[in-house]
């Protein structure tokens, strides 16, 4: 996939898709934001890949929309389709929620983890945590920026924030748009663990490696999708659905291969079927 502004590669049944503007920490265009999109598209639709890594090349992870952006919109006004617009990466099948500018995430097939290198700031930030797991090095830092530039919480981040963190800590966050260090996202929910800086990518590429090669890809597929599903759900209909999945999955491939290589005491060779 020729690209400008990300790297794209597949290794292990694993893609890594890297932002790549290193000498702007990674700073977002709206180049960046389409080969990133067009990018999962094609990790989502790819039989080969079980999970995808989102990083960013250097030493940040993404500090926000580039400030050229900013300025444009001081100079000449805002423009509608710099701050609305749609992403859908799934077809019609996703719910409405998840086909927006920066939520389609949810509707990756596939799990996406956040690979947080270095400073997530502003759309950097909200980038993040539409990730389904987000790894921090060390060194990373998080901000939402909003307020100290004027600005509001963006593209759905008032919504989601606080699934993810609860409603205090993500005032916290959004209203002092207050910069926190790794150990902190930790102990806020932000982040799902902190590796250290010399061995981060490798902490990172092991566990999803072994969500490529230990687990089911078709378990992976439906489990992700009723999580996000049942942000919408009554606890019944939540019961529901998993009453009318579990019925599918003991019908397929996957689930006799889990019992078998079990009581075989071997590797799995799940197909995600």
């Amino acid at each position: 996939m020729p690209t400008q502004e990300i790297l794209y590669n597949v290794a292990g049944r694993v893609a890594t898709i890297t932002l790549n503007r290193p000498d702007k920490l990674n700073a977002w265009t709206r180049v960046m934001e389409r080969e990133v999109r067009e990018a999962m598209k094609e990790a989502g639709s790819d039989n080969n890949v079980r999970a995808i890594v989102l990083t960013g090349a250097g030493r940040g992870f993404c500090a926000g929309a580039d400030i050229s952006l900013l300025n444009e919109v001081v100079r000449h006004g805002v423009d509608e389709t710099q701050i609305s617009g749609t992403a859908d990466v799934n077809g019609d099948t996703a719910r409405a929620d998840f086909r927006q500018r920066y939520s389609y995430f949810p509707a990756i097939p596939k799990p996406v983890i956040g690979a947080i290198n270095g400073p997530a700031v502003g759309l950097g930030f909200v980038i993040a945590m539409f990730c389904d797991l987000r790894f921090a090095s060390a060194g990373a830092r998080f901000g939402t920026a909003f307020a100290r530039r004027g600005l509001i919480a963006e593209y759905g981040i008032a919504w989601l924030l606080p699934r993810l963190i609860g409603h205090a800590h993500s005032l916290d966050l959004l209203l002092s748009a207050r910069v926190i260090d790794a150990p902190e996202a930790l102990r806020m929910g932000v982040v799902n663990q902190v590796f250290a800086d010399e061995t981060f990518m490798d902490s990172v590429y092991a566990y999803a490696g072994e969500l490529a090669t230990g687990v089911s890809p078709r378990s992976m597929r439906v489990i992700k999708r009723q999580v996000y599903d049942a942000m919408f759900q009554s606890l019944e209909e939540a019961v529901e659905t998993s009453t009318v999945e579990m019925k599918a999955s003991l019908q397929c491939e996957d689930f006799k291969e889990g019992v078998a290589h079990f009581m075989e005491k071997r590797a799995p060779a799940f197909t995600g079927r």
